[in-house]
């Protein structure tokens, strides 16, 4: 059985439908999750990352983990190795984290890292760069007005499919020969947010306009749902992407033996969103 945290979130439902479609045993775990989040057939299971203990029922005779850490879980301070300890006793032998390309390129802490490569599990590291999925923060904009407000309307890098990161994810968790691996996934080229905009108005088939945001309109607007040391450096990388950030990795179609998915192609099959 492989257990997944963040199992309702952009990464994590993907994930769940690609293994119990693949036929292992699945518990989904969220901090909220009903029986509708799931497929069918896939176990459920309420539990909060920072409070270890709730994990122990959802870990009983689990041989692989998942781990997705949330923004505000980084800003809480928690301590993961108490959640990989539980992992550890429960008899889990496989874990594979989803980390950050920020933490490879020196500007995110390597601390939830270094409990997983220290736990004594066979383990993996992912390290996406920016979510193709982070667009739909336009959603509500796009439907109202067809218009996509951003900071740093020509900074572009390589943004990744979620679904891809999903795969990958599965990919470790089930199969040998990824231990000990860090993979950096990207999509396959660069794109700036006035270029997503562009792709959004290709999927709909109506035009969608672009506005320039100053980074304080932008700040202002993201302290609303993120601590300010997480929106700071939100910004700071996504103004001013370190070199490590901008060029397109290998490792997504390393591993899935083919390419990245384009954010053309999410924006297409996302486009109800934006309708």
């Amino acid at each position: 059985m492989i257990v997944v945290t963040g199992a309702t979130g952009n990464v994590g439902r993907p994930l769940v439908a690609a293994l119990a479609a693949a036929g292992g045993r699945v518990t989904a775990v969220a901090r909220r999750i009903a029986a509708a989040d799931v497929p069918a057939g896939v176990r459920h299971h309420p539990a909060d990352l920072a409070r270890p203990a709730d994990l122990a029922p959802a870990l009983a005779g689990a041989r692989g983990l998942f781990l997705l850490t949330a923004g505000d879980y980084l800003a809480s301070g928690a301590d993961l190795g108490a959640a990989l300890d539980v992992a550890r006793r429960a008899g889990v032998r496989r874990v594979v984290l989803l980390s950050s390309q920020g933490v490879g390129a020196g500007v995110h802490p390597s601390g939830f890292e270094d409990a997983v490569t220290g736990s004594g599990l066979e383990w993996t590291l992912l390290r996406p760069g920016n979510f193709q999925s982070n667009a739909l923060q336009w959603a509500e904009s796009v439907r109202k007005e067809r218009t996509v407000a951003a900071p740093f309307g020509d900074v572009a890098v390589p943004a990744v499919h979620p679904g891809d990161i999903a795969e990958v994810a599965a990919a470790a968790l089930r199969e040998d020969g990824h231990a000990g691996a860090v993979y950096e996934l990207t999509g396959p080229a660069p794109i700036s947010p006035r270029e997503q905009a562009a792709a959004i108005a290709g999927a709909l088939g109506e035009p969608v306009g672009f506005t320039e945001l100053t980074r304080a309109q932008a700040r202002a607007g993201m302290v609303r749902f993120m601590p300010e040391a997480v929106a700071d450096g939100t910004l700071d990388l996504l103004g001013t992407p370190p070199p490590d950030l901008l060029p397109v990795r290998p490792d997504v179609p390393r591993v899935l033996g083919r390419p990245a998915r384009t954010f053309a192609a999410w924006a297409a099959a996302n486009a109800d969103a934006f309708r």
